[in-house]
């Protein structure tokens, strides 16, 4: 596919060259008020049905109907092993090796257990840094393990705020403020993208930064997994955490994705919370005594596998690895993206009407353009929906657009263009 000046027909014929055009049909695409599929820009919150997941929960339940507690030992499914199922997929996805990624839990309760084992504060060496304005249940997670360890969070947290008159964050900021903090800083977890903004970090660069004053670096990925191309292992992160409803289409309140650096892989000293599905797994019918953690992130499983909605998982997992991995992906998404840059920039509004607060580099953002909308933004975004064009709304005045490029195409792109350009006529 090649650039082209934004109109219906320039669309059309993007879609007609994109290679990945058929992979929409493997979605179910909510109906618009006129009964017409939608122009669904929202996966950056919830991402859309694969039509495999019903065929994969299914068999699952026919396994349990048919074997009972026997479909953990026995074919097709073999629950008792599941988890290791996704991990060749998950290593792929995030730039991991196997034995640094497992499939468990959710999201903030996996924050939590690699918080434990990777946060853990001395008399001089206690602060924590963060971006500003991260997700809440970052901020409430953070705040909470600190207090574990009887600090106030109003000391140990540290948080990045953007330059005056600025809406993201500079990687050079970044890097003073680690090296600023020096031997007092414990721990970075930031989000590999931010979640309003939309602002992708420079993981590589930050987590150089970190380890070069000592502190171990983590990364919410939750708004960057299934969105960027990452490559955790190769960076030297020690260790990240993501959610698979976004990006990833494995469902609302899906299971997590946990990566922890192979350096760490057998490392039964390390502290962390146990449970029995983390333990030696040729031990852990014997009920004895004494955690001994698998090697890898596996060994902070705590229960046994969540079957359903991991089985949703696995078959999202299987149309990214159809689709070509990550590396086709973004390459679609950077051009759907560039698109609906150029039609917004193309109103030639004022910003202080419209303001595009993503930023304009594609490597330092994803699929996500949030706009900040400084007059009548709720009414713009009920517009957007009475269209057919479900989006996304963060108070105050920040709408955001996500083309997700497994079921999104230029024409969407293009309808959701020509429904803000009609709103702004009639707002003039």
């Amino acid at each position: 596919m090649t650039a082209s000046q934004p109109t219906p027909a320039s669309a059309a014929t993007l879609d007609a060259q994109d290679p990945l055009r058929h992979f929409r049909e493997r979605f179910h695409l909510p109906p618009g008020p006129d009964g017409q599929p939608s122009v669904y820009l929202c996966g950056n919150s919830l991402g859309l049905l694969p039509k495999a997941a019903r065929a994969a929960v299914e068999q699952e339940f026919a396994a349990w109907e048919r074997l009972g507690v026997e479909g953990h030992f026995h074919e097709p499914s073999m629950w008792m092993h599941y988890h290791e199922t996704l991990a060749a997929a998950t290593a792929r996805l995030v730039g991991a090796r196997p034995l640094e990624v497992v499939v468990m839990n959710n999201l903030t309760t996996n924050l939590h257990l690699l918080l434990i084992s990777f946060y853990r504060p001395t008399v001089t060496r206690y602060k924590v840094l963060m971006e500003g304005g991260a997700f809440p249940s970052d901020q409430y997670a953070l705040e909470s393990q600190v207090r574990l360890h009887g600090l106030a969070p109003e000391e140990a947290i540290v948080e990045l705020v953007p330059r005056p008159g600025e809406h993201t964050l500079r990687t050079e900021d970044i890097e003073a403020k680690i090296r600023e903090l020096g031997a007092s800083l414990a721990t970075i977890i930031l989000g590999g993208v931010n979640y309003y903004t939309g602002q992708a970090f420079d993981m590589a660069a930050i987590t150089k930064a970190g380890h070069a004053v000592g502190a171990t670096v983590g990364f919410d990925l939750a708004h960057a997994a299934g969105n960027l191309e990452l490559h955790l292992h190769d960076w030297d992160v020690d260790f990240a955490c993501w959610c698979t409803y976004k990006y990833l289409n494995s469902g609302p309140g899906g299971t997590s994705g946990v990566y922890v650096h192979e350096r760490f892989a057998n490392r039964p000293d390390l502290p962390r919370l146990a449970g029995w599905w983390g333990h030696d797994p040729s031990e852990r019918f014997q009920m004895k005594k004494g955690f001994r953690p698998m090697p890898g992130a596996a060994g902070w499983q705590l229960s046994n596998a969540q079957i359903f909605p991991m089985a949703i998982h696995r078959a999202a997992l299987a149309l990214v690895d159809e689709a070509g991995g990550m590396a086709a992906l973004r390459r679609k998404s950077e051009q759907l993206t560039g698109y609906l840059e150029a039609l917004l920039r193309g109103l030639n509004l004022p910003a202080t009407m419209l303001e595009i607060i993503t930023p304009a580099d594609p490597a330092a953002r994803g699929c996500q353009l949030s706009v900040l909308v400084h007059r009548n933004g709720r009414a713009l975004f009920e517009h957007l929906a009475q269209q057919g064009i479900i989006a996304d709304w963060r108070e105050p005045n920040v709408i955001r657009l996500a083309p997700v490029p497994l079921y999104n195409s230029f024409q969407d792109v293009q309808r959701a263009g020509a429904a803000i350009e009609n709103w702004v006529a009639q707002a003039e």
